[in-house]
């Protein structure tokens, strides 16, 4: 047992982050985001805010039903009414929180509620007790806290407390704070606020000024134990804390922060993998964490740096986070180093002289792409590719995809493919949707058992055309394709073929050389 302070994960994907424009979710897609977190092992789920709509409760009551472990945890306003709601709607879990808040600065008493400070006091005292009677764990928010007179602030939470709230959230609800200024709250809170150390403090940052991170790690440096956060930092306006990077700065910096949560971290990449395809906003390539380039290296100097020792330029491993080994991205930044390394990871016995052989046709490729695949460099080591400049045997003949709007078929494609060697095979399969059905029928044809990973659609206006980049995944190896075609299906399924054809391509050049080394 570790004499560290535990510090409680309390997650508002699906409240919060979902009430920002763009990422509204379904009960299904609620309840697929809810697995993910209670694989996760976070100690709170705040799964919605029953009173807002009946679609809301519903949700909330669907995650109390399933999810097991985490506490669930509905959001009210503090009045009867939505205390009420909000217990119907978490009844059937086995550790149930009710969150009810009140706004409590000038600017919330004055514009907002219309209510007097001694008002706001008293309702708290009577609604927070209510809450209590019918809900062991109630935690109380005064909203916008932050801009909240300090005094003033102190009274509201020692009422909540007499009231019978376990949980303080102190929410900077704006994204106004700086971390010196809420470090220095906390603590004063802490010390001075009769029945403080009775209770758990949380904070909730927005990231307004881009701060919400290190504004929620400074308030735990003040004796905050509960950090309110949302997967890939979703919420609000321009957002909440996000969970991946508190999480990984506790853990990482343990030796500062002397404190630890609970989390599963392996969970942290598929949560934020899952709430991305369930809201269809793609995770930032540069976000913290999580980013397909955060573990990812193009430089040359870094590359070297990697190859010799991986701590040289990463303070963690992307296993710890559940993505794949750091990647070495071959670019035009790229050196020497990361093509011989890479090289011989694909299985070619490579000289220093064949890579310097090879290496200004490298840069050249490089200067006309954004990423040289393994397949790309195959074909420079190799030599081969086609006149066309396609790499692998398959090209698109036909494609017809087929979806009944009114009937119970499901959706279905067609497709047609020739190989290099003159063979035609059509496949029609069915599928969730179209396109899926043509990828699984590409996969078919080419005996390649390829998923999709990225799929990447951009319509290109002025142009005319439609942009697609896939990127696959193929036993354990990326892969990815471009495409350019008018309509958006025939990109789509373009940019899935181009991919598809890097990982034959590669599987072909990996049995002759597999072929060569035997008759030797």
């Amino acid at each position: 047992m570790t004499d560290e302070p535990h510090v409680k994960i309390f997650d508002t994907t699906l409240r919060d982050g979902e009430q920002a424009p763009g990422f509204s979710m379904s009960t299904d897609a609620k309840l697929v985001v809810a697995r993910v977190l209670a694989a996760a092992n976070v100690d709170v789920i705040e799964a919605g805010f029953a009173a807002a709509s009946p679609g809301d409760a519903a949700s909330i009551r669907a995650v109390a039903e399933e999810i097991e472990g985490p506490t669930i945890c509905s959001l009210a306003r503090l009045n009867p009414a939505d205390i009420d709601a909000a217990a119907a709607a978490i009844e059937p879990a086995a550790k149930k929180r009710i969150h009810t808040f009140i706004g409590t600065s000038p600017l919330h008493r004055e514009a907002k509620l219309k209510m007097s400070k001694e008002e706001i006091l008293a309702s708290i005292s009577k609604v927070v007790a209510y809450a209590a009677s019918i809900c062991d764990d109630v935690e109380f928010s005064p909203e916008d806290a932050i801009r909240t007179e300090r005094d003033y602030l102190a009274e509201a939470v020692e009422a909540a407390i007499a009231a019978g709230a376990k949980t303080i959230n102190v929410p900077d609800t704006v994204g106004y704070t700086t971390p010196e200024e809420i470090t220095d709250l906390f603590r004063f809170l802490v010390e001075t606020v009769p029945g403080a150390r009775d209770v758990t403090f949380s904070v909730h940052c927005h990231d307004d000024l881009g701060m919400a991170v290190a504004n929620s790690l400074a308030a735990v440096r003040g004796g905050a134990r509960q950090i309110e956060c949302a997967v890939n930092g979703i919420g609000e306006r321009a957002g909440n804390c996000s969970m991946e990077e508190a999480v990984m700065a506790l853990a990482t910096r343990r030796d500062f922060f002397g404190c630890q949560t609970q989390i599963e971290t392996t969970q942290l990449y598929p949560a934020a993998r899952a709430l991305s395809r369930v809201t269809h906003n793609p995770i930032p390539r540069n976000k913290a964490i999580v980013g397909k380039n955060a573990f990812a290296h193009e430089a040359g100097i870094h590359q070297h740096g990697v190859l010799a020792n991986k701590r040289t330029y990463e303070i963690m491993d992307a296993e710890a986070v559940g993505m794949p080994a750091n990647r070495i991205v071959l670019g035009k930044h790229s050196g020497k180093h990361a093509v011989l390394d890479r090289a011989k990871a694909l299985g070619f016995n490579v000289s220093k002289q064949k890579v310097e052989d090879i290496f200004p046709a490298f840069k050249r490729l490089a200067d006309t792409c954004r990423e040289v695949t393994d397949a790309d460099l195959v074909k420079l080591l190799t030599g081969n590719a086609e006149a066309d400049g396609r790499i692998g045997p398959w090209r698109m003949r036909k494609t017809e995809l087929h979806v009944d709007m009114e009937g119970s078929e499901r959706p279905h494609a067609r497709v047609t493919m020739e190989h290099d060697n003159g063979e035609r095979r059509t496949v029609r399969h069915k599928g969730e949707g179209p396109i899926d059905a043509a990828f699984a029928a590409v996969c078919a044809i080419a005996d390649v058992p390829a998923r999709i990973n990225v799929l990447d659609l951009h319509h290109m206006a002025s142009e005319g055309v439609v942009r697609a980049e896939a990127v696959i995944d193929v036993e354990d190896e990326q892969f990815s394709g471009n495409a350019e075609e008018v309509d958006v299906a025939d990109a789509a399924v373009a940019a899935f073929v181009a991919a598809v054809n890097q990982a034959a391509a590669l599987r072909a050049s990996r049995a002759k050389a597999d072929a060569t080394e035997n008759a030797n």
